[in-house]
């Protein structure tokens, strides 16, 4: 019994002792969040109602890839304690994500590639999937890269060489197969996890690795063999449908590309997806919480430390083939954002002497120009409200001075493409040095 006493005695002042240090500030975990404090003090079922209420799960992809970047970022920004949570997750590639936001119970939404729905209905896996899916917004453009040592100078050249196209059932997949189907070239796919994949190429066990992902991509950024480089991928009439023309430079890889090299290759969108909940559903307050949130905080995502990238997201422009989630429509027409095209359609109205700007190609040389006018639009007018416009400063002529420029050197640019579809405009275009 004495030994019992004494053992209780010490145990009471071990309990004393961390109680006092506590007091004075050496060590209380309560301190680290407020918010958390309460909960572990009064959570009740009350408390675990309201934390759900407020929380949203975001799907989003494989391990460095840029939709993994873009979870972390809307987490970071839009975490508000309790009254707002966004818990990403960490996904398994574009087809997996679309199952997951169907049938996986506490997925709110996720990021998925633009053709995933249509690979799955052109495969015949899936009829009408786009009637199951909105989205909120239309995210960024989604670079091909292809890896492979410098003995390979082409995509033809990987005809029946073993090309690792990440997961079977990720977006790299999926923009794999079709572009190689399309150009008729059949490599011998094998489905490894890119880190893994990287590796593999590194010891010569593989031909090439293709990564479908924002750049610049941080694991491809951090590759160090002088061995590698990145082929090229020309855009192919085959490929002009349902792809965008890109460029990768040395600006994005200084570790695969010397000073001012570039080499060419396709896109394809990024898309933040969610299931057409209907709006009297709890789910669809939710989702609807969570665009009040993101829309209103965006301007934070487009300056650093956040993924260059969101420098690329318009928030309404519009995804051809692809139903606008109504609480998010609803946001954009209360704050009047306007597509970009309804803007390039003014720019060109107040270029009168510009003549025969009725062609794709012709106003894809001047959509270079519209976007230094935008710029000088919103730099004369800082106390209006940030979706307020002024008119474009006018010179000589009626003529903004870039689209003067423009008329005199128009060969200096060459258009890639443009995709017009409801009043949208998608452009790509790269400068041609003077020769």
């Amino acid at each position: 019994m004495q030994w019992l006493g004494r053992m209780l005695l010490i145990a009471m002042n071990l309990f004393c002792a961390a109680s006092a240090r506590a007091q004075d500030g050496e060590f209380d975990p309560a301190k680290v969040s407020e918010s958390l404090k309460a909960i572990f003090q009064f959570g009740s079922a009350k408390t675990k109602q309201a934390v759900n209420a407020n929380t949203v799960t975001l799907i989003s992809g494989t391990i460095g890839g840029t939709y993994v970047q873009f979870g972390a970022d809307l987490a970071s920004v839009l975490d508000n304690g309790n009254e707002f949570r966004v818990l990403p997750i960490i996904g398994r590639g574009s087809v997996q994500s679309v199952a997951d936001i169907l049938f996986l119970q506490g997925v709110d939404l996720g990021i998925v590639r633009a053709d995933t729905l249509d690979y799955l209905e052109k495969k015949g896996f899936a009829s009408d999937i786009k009637k199951q899916f909105t989205y909120i917004t239309k995210l960024y453009n989604e670079e091909m890269h292809v890896i492979a040592p410098k003995t390979i100078r082409s995509l033809s050249d990987l005809e029946g060489k073993t090309v690792s196209v990440d997961l079977p059932n990720g977006g790299t997949f999926i923009t794999a197969l079709g572009v190689f189907e399309r150009l008729g070239i059949k490599p011998k796919f094998v489905y490894v996890e890119q880190r893994i994949a990287l590796e593999k190429l590194h010891k010569g066990e593989i031909d090439a690795v293709i990564a479908v992902q924002g750049k610049p991509s941080k694991i491809i950024s951090q590759i160090k063999d002088d061995r590698l480089h990145f082929v090229p991928v020309d855009y192919a009439r085959p490929l002009q449908g349902d792809y965008l023309p890109a460029t990768l430079s040395a600006q994005d890889y200084p570790n695969l590309l010397a000073e001012r090299e570039e080499v060419d290759t396709i896109a394809v969108p990024a898309v933040l997806a969610v299931y057409n909940w209907a709006p009297d559903t709890e789910r669809y307050r939710k989702l609807a919480l969570f665009v009040d949130n993101f829309f209103t905080k965006f301007p934070t995502f487009q300056n650093p430390p956040f993924h260059p990238k969101w420098k690329e997201v318009s928030l309404a422009a519009p995804l051809p083939n692809w139903q606008r989630f109504s609480a998010a429509a609803q946001w954009l027409d209360a704050h009047r954002i306007e597509p970009v095209g309804r803007r390039f359609d003014e720019f060109l109205q107040q270029q009168p002497a510009i003549p025969n700007l009725s062609s794709d190609a012709e106003k894809t040389e001047l959509f270079k120009q519209f976007k230094l006018w935008e710029s000088a639009q919103d730099a004369q007018a800082p106390a209006r409200d940030h979706t307020a416009k002024a008119k474009a400063p006018a010179t000589a002529g009626g003529r903004t001075e870039p689209a003067r420029a423009l008329v005199r050197h128009p060969a200096r640019l060459r258009a890639y493409v443009v995709l017009r579809n409801h009043r949208q405009v998608v452009v790509a275009i790269r400068a041609v040095p003077r020769r």
